[in-house]
């Protein structure tokens, strides 16, 4: 376990942070130890069968770890039990994230509301942040790599990665056309009131937007620390997000196979020349 680079990934279970330990799993000619963050250590332990199954053989492992970012136990727990038994962590993946709106036939109940909303930024906001600051130590704990090579054994900078999203930007959503999201009318609608209702996914837009300034922050206080901070913007993927991949599909997401791949080359240096920044599959920079 020495010489592999240590990844906790939380929300590592499914969707894209399971394609992303698959990919790390699979893919790399770097060996890692990854720790597969879970709410349940059951689910993550039945995800590491399954990708086991499908790749008998690896130079790298894959643990579980029980770790819900909305529980400050949880994570206190998962910080004890991977600081006793490695002492480091090379990378971490703040993936975990939750989109939670509510139904439309609760669309004028304003305690459901409060609810959703309350939810979606814990998880995707104050939980994250409160899981980084837990774990920063351990990161500053490793020795950096300071020219890691994607084609070779060595173990990747010391990083921290923050998952975001393409509806995000303030700059496209403050356009005539605003976000095109999900083949949604992005226009403004009629005068009056109540408005039409669709899944717009404020409240996962809003916490993702203040995650974009928490990722800013965490890059300033570990900058002169050595430690590359990005946003990971991994484009529309058809995953569980929201708990309904068949529409996310349908609407045009991609497998969740390609967001996975993405942010692998991330951690192996693929966008170094971008750290700081919330980088897109495309090559490209994510305007603020």
């Amino acid at each position: 376990m020495a010489n592999k680079a240590i990844v906790l990934i939380t929300g590592g279970n499914t969707g894209l942070g399971y394609e992303t330990v698959k990919s790390l799993y699979a893919e790399s000619e770097i060996p890692y130890t990854i720790l597969m963050g879970s709410r349940s250590l059951s689910k993550a332990e039945d995800a590491i069968s399954k990708l086991k199954s499908k790749v008998p053989e690896s130079k790298s492992e894959v643990l579980p770890l029980q770790l819900d970012i909305s529980s400050d136990e949880s994570i206190l727990a998962a910080y004890q039990y991977v600081s006793s038994k490695f002492g480091i962590i090379d990378v971490l993946i703040n993936n975990a994230g939750a989109s939670i709106d509510p139904l439309p036939d609760k669309k004028d109940d304003i305690t459901a509301m409060r609810a959703a909303w309350n939810s979606t930024y814990d998880t995707n906001v104050t939980g994250t942040h409160i899981l980084t600051h837990t774990f920063v130590p351990l990161i500053l704990a490793s020795n950096p790599n300071p020219n890691p090579k994607p084609s070779s054994s060595s173990p990747p900078t010391r990083r921290i990665l923050f998952l975001t999203s393409g509806s995000t930007s303030l700059t496209t959503s403050s356009s005539p056309t605003g976000i095109q999201l999900l083949n949604l009318d992005p226009t403004s609608p009629p005068p009056g009131w109540p408005k039409p209702v669709s899944p717009t996914f404020v409240p996962y837009r809003v916490a993702k937007t203040g995650l974009n300034m928490l990722m800013l922050h965490w890059r300033k206080l570990v900058q002169r620390d050595g430690v590359k901070v990005w946003g990971v913007s991994p484009g529309f993927l058809a995953t569980a997000l929201g708990g309904n991949a068949k529409f996310l599909k349908d609407a045009g997401g991609e497998d969740a196979a390609v967001g996975g791949r993405f942010v692998r080359g991330i951690v192996e240096g693929e966008r170094d020349k971008d750290e700081g920044k919330i980088v897109k599959r495309d090559g490209t920079i994510q305007e603020w």
